[in-house]
């Protein structure tokens, strides 16, 4: 019989809330939720799930550079994230979490067209007094489907 350390469990599902509140404030349109999930110096690098898609897309250094960047770019985009899979391990401060994401977009003047995409996170956070936050993320593409043009606006 193994032993469940709450505290372990607690500071796992505390990791895992944390990119809840990013994926929640993309979809909500939430600029302080979104960055209430990033420290001030965060990395946000989606160039692998990028690149197969088709397209170049910076890595971002900054939380104001990352929640603009992400605001601006699906501003007329509906969205939806579903996060699974969550694998979390904490050291101290520090946590790692690997997850997999399913991000649907849809223009918001034709839902007809979609792109959905599911993306493996690999993200890298530390605790912060009573909350963890983001320090990087990096975002692969596992596959996709539907019009690339969706992120793009054509």
């Amino acid at each position: 019989m193994s032993f469940i350390n709450p505290t372990e469990t607690a500071d796992k599902l505390a990791v895992v809330e944390t990119l809840y509140r990013f994926a929640a404030g993309i979809d909500l349109r939430d600029r302080d939720l979104l960055a209430s999930a990033f420290v001030e110096d965060a990395v946000s690098d989606f160039r692998p799930a990028a690149a197969k898609a088709g397209f170049d897309y910076p890595v971002l250094e900054g939380r104001e550079l990352i929640v603009a960047a992400l605001s601006d770019s699906l501003a007329q985009i509906d969205t939806t994230h579903s996060v699974s899979n969550p694998r979390v391990s904490v050291e101290g401060d520090k946590a790692h979490l690997e997850a997999i994401v399913e991000a649907q977009h849809l223009p918001q003047n034709d839902h007809s067209r979609h792109y959905l995409m599911k993306n493996r996170y690999d993200v890298e956070l530390v605790r912060r007094g009573a909350v963890w936050l983001i320090e990087r993320v990096t975002v692969d593409n596992v596959w996709r489907t539907g019009d690339p043009g969706v992120l793009s606006g054509v």
